[in-house]
Order: C-alpha cells, then structure tokens, then sequence
C-alpha cells in the first residue's frame, strides 16, 4: 500500500494555523508520518515529505520551529501526555530507547490515547549498526548476523519488533554539519589510534530519508512488521585510505600534510601494505546491506564521500 498524498494547499494551511484551537484540530487530523524526534533526521527527512506532498508531524523536547512539545518519559504510567500528538498511520521513532519495557511503554501509550477504526500504527525505530560489534564476528556480517543482545538499545528493538515494529539500524550518519573529513582529529589522535582504525561505513541523510518512506511505502510488500534492517551505503570504507586523501587541510600552497597521513605511511611500511585501500580481511567487520536495498528497489543517491 502506497502513503496516501494529501492536497499541499490543505497542508501548508494547517501548519499555518497558530492558536490553540486550531492546534487541536491538527491533532485531529491523521497525518502520514508522524516524527518523535525532530533531530538530525528531520533536516533530510521532512523535506522529502515536502516533496512528496506527504502530511507530518514532528515533536521536539521544546517545542523549537514549529515542532510538538514533546518528551517520552518512560516512568510515567499515565499517558494522556500523548494526547498532544497527532494521529497517524506511520510513526518513525529516532531518539534511543534504552531498556526493556520503554517500547512497550511508547507503543502502549500511543495507541491508548489514539483509539481509531482501520488499520494499526506502523512504528519504525532508527538504531545503530554498532550492535554487530561483537567478538569472534566473521569478516562479512549483514542483518542477519548474530548482533550484541545484551546491548541496551537491541533490547529495545527488539521489544519493538516482537510487537509488529520494524527497526532500521543506520551506519555512520553523515551530510550538512556532519563531515567524516572532521572526524579525523577526533579519533585518531596519536600514531596508535590511526593504527587501530580499520573499517568504516557510512550512510547519508538523504539516503536515510529515502530508506524510511520506502519502509513506509512497502511496509505489506516487504513484510517489514517484525523486521530488523541494515543501511549502509554499500561501500565498506578503509581508514588509513580516508587520512591519506585528507591529508591536505587548508590552501596554503606549502602545506606540511596531516600528521594523521605521515603515520599511516609509516604504519604501510611497518605492515607491509603495499598500497590503499587494504583489504577486507585485513579491515575486518565489513557490512553487507544490499538486502534492504533491493527489498525496497532503491539506489543510494550518495555513496563515496
């Protein structure tokens, strides 16, 4: 079944609609995406429904731009909270939940307080790909690779999943102000840390946005209830070869390159690798995501940063 599109006159007059009153009428009116967390996501994510002409609520702890006041508190027994959010048929969840119970208490308190006839909720939670990071793991490991279950976050996804929620695990986000290039000076301060850094994967925004309406969109077709997926942008990249191609930082034309390239020089020839990128043995941890994106019939829009 395809997200129902929504007349955008009828949409940009809603949001234009600013007393209480008309706030509550809003929270009437069943929306195709509703966001809990209108953070880092919502910058790629809500201008695609815009383009789709797709009908969006978005909640923030304050209220910011035009957002839902709204914070999730999973010790509180009474949720009439919810009542300030609108009705709608999918509800992306991008804020972590962290222990066991937290989802059923969402899920629980969403549908509580928004008793309706037709179909159920369709909840989506956006996790990390870290879970995977376990001992002994085989070089290439996909979703359906074994993943840390004592993890505070998998706990809850899977509490989700065994109530029909889907759960989409994202590698390293990037895009807008978050650039791997600035990462660098972060993680690999000294010649030891650069020696440590193997593999990296990465996602970014749009492609992120595209990935959550199109579980939306074939939620039925690709039996996505229950379901746990991986998204990468299908590139398994190498660290050292990353430092070496950022080595030039400024525009002085008598630049010295970056410290962190001069190591991993030196760590080729301590190793003995011949030349970049190293292999995927060598890198270890290598994620296989072609999975969803041939579930879901898309391309990522941006692979290879």
């Amino acid at each position: 079944m395809r997200l129902g599109r929504s007349s955008l006159a009828v949409h940009l007059a809603l949001l234009e609609l600013t007393n209480i009153e008309d706030r509550e009428a809003i929270t009437m009116q069943e929306m195709n995406v509703l966001i809990l967390g209108a953070g880092w996501t919502s910058t790629f994510l809500i201008p695609l429904l815009k383009a789709r002409n797709l009908t969006y609520a978005a909640t923030s702890t304050t209220g910011r731009e035009g957002t839902i006041k709204f914070k999730f508190d999973p010790s509180e027994t009474d949720p009439s909270y919810f009542k300030t959010l609108p009705a709608a048929r999918n509800v992306l969840i991008t804020f972590p939940l962290n222990e066991k119970g937290q989802s059923h208490r969402l899920v629980w308190s969403y549908n509580f307080t928004h008793q309706r006839s037709g179909s159920n909720v369709r909840y989506l939670q956006l996790g990390s790909t870290g879970i995977w990071q376990i001992d002994q793991e085989a070089t290439w490991v996909d979703r359906h690779s074994l993943y840390n279950k004592e993890n505070a976050r998998a706990i809850s996804e899977d509490e989700l999943m065994s109530m029909g929620g889907c759960v989409l695990n994202l590698a390293g986000l990037w895009g807008g102000e978050r650039q791997p290039r600035g990462w660098v000076g972060r993680v690999a301060t000294t010649k030891d840390q650069v020696k440590s850094k193997k593999s990296l994967h990465l996602i970014h925004g749009e492609d992120v946005a595209r990935a959550i309406l199109a579980i939306f969109d074939k939620w039925e077709q690709a039996k996505a209830s229950g379901s746990r997926w991986m998204l990468t942008d299908g590139q398994v990249y190498c660290w050292w070869s990353l430092m070496v191609g950022w080595a030039k930082q400024g525009k002085d034309v008598d630049e010295e390159p970056s410290k962190q390239s001069r190591w991993v020089y030196e760590l080729m020839e301590e190793e003995n690798v011949k030349a970049l990128p190293r292999d995927m043995e060598t890198l270890g941890r290598c994620y296989d995501s072609r999975e969803f994106w041939k579930t879901f019939g898309l391309t990522p829009l941006r692979s290879r940063i």
